[in-house]
């Protein structure tokens, strides 16, 4: 009786060594039998059973050259499994929620599209007067600040003619190629009485794992509330969900893009 639930507590400790091993290994890069036991606290005997257990379900890798161990590539086909469940609209729906009840405007997800950006998601604002956005809803590439993200962070170029929507709306080709660099140093983008007169939004973007444009969030709102100040100050509210998307999604603290920052 004493020896009841014995096998099971030690596949429970043998699991969660092999994780000490992945988590060592995932930080250092390439490390050697004893190297990994000083890191874990394991003795090396056991350290060296539990690396051949891994080895052979290639979640390490053993590099003949110098007999350290390395993360094996099915750690990458079963990341890439999860990843492609996750849907950026329901990563990113509690993130719109929260972000619409601090600031107290309409929050949106575009994805890329051709030539606009598309609406997929919406959290309206409670008050009476609200932005337009829906489902389905284009966001024009050159005049909405989520259109704009779209255009600084994909292959997609601007499509002259550049309609005027308003008396504000960029239609120069060299002016918006400038706004779009700024977007890129920066990290984000506005669009005030762009698209729609009174009416001015903030846009940041959301990166995939593989650190392509997976979508972009935005907030909008009517000038007596949203004017210029009132969209600073919910910038950086705005990047931090941006960011905390991203990083659900997989997308590394990126060295090739810039994480959103208020710059002016």
């Amino acid at each position: 009786m004493a020896r009841t639930g014995q096998p099971s507590r030690e596949r429970v400790a043998a699991a969660s060594r092999s994780l000490a091993i992945l988590d060592v290994l995932a930080a250092e890069g390439e490390l050697g039998t004893n190297e990994i036991a000083r890191r874990t606290g394991a003795v090396p005997s056991t350290v060296s059973r539990q690396l051949a257990t891994l080895v052979e379900s290639q979640l390490v890798e053993h590099v003949p050259e110098n007999g350290r161990y390395r993360l094996g590539i099915r750690l990458v086909e079963l990341a890439n499994s999860v990843l492609t469940r996750l849907d950026v609209r329901t990563v990113a729906r509690p993130h719109l929620e929260a972000l619409v009840a601090a600031v107290g405007e309409t929050g949106t997800l575009s994805v890329p599209g051709d030539p606009d950006a598309i609406t997929v998601e919406v959290v309206q604002a409670e008050h009476y007067v609200r932005g337009v956005s829906q489902l389905g809803r284009p966001s024009i590439a050159h005049a909405t600040a989520a259109g704009k993200v779209m255009l600084a962070f994909t292959d997609r170029k601007p499509q002259p003619p550049l309609v005027a929507y308003t008396r504000k709306t960029v239609t120069s080709v060299h002016d918006l190629e400038q706004e779009l660099e700024r977007i890129r140093r920066r990290g984000w983008a506005d669009a005030y009485e762009e698209r729609e007169p009174e009416l001015n939004a903030i846009a940041a973007p959301v990166w995939s794992s593989a650190g392509e444009l997976a979508g972009i969030v935005a907030l909008q709102g009517p000038i007596p509330r949203f004017g210029r100040a009132p969209a600073r100050k919910a910038l950086p509210l705005l990047l931090e969900r941006a960011d905390a998307i991203s990083r659900e999604l997989g997308a590394a603290d990126r060295k090739g893009h810039v994480w959103g920052q208020v710059l002016h």
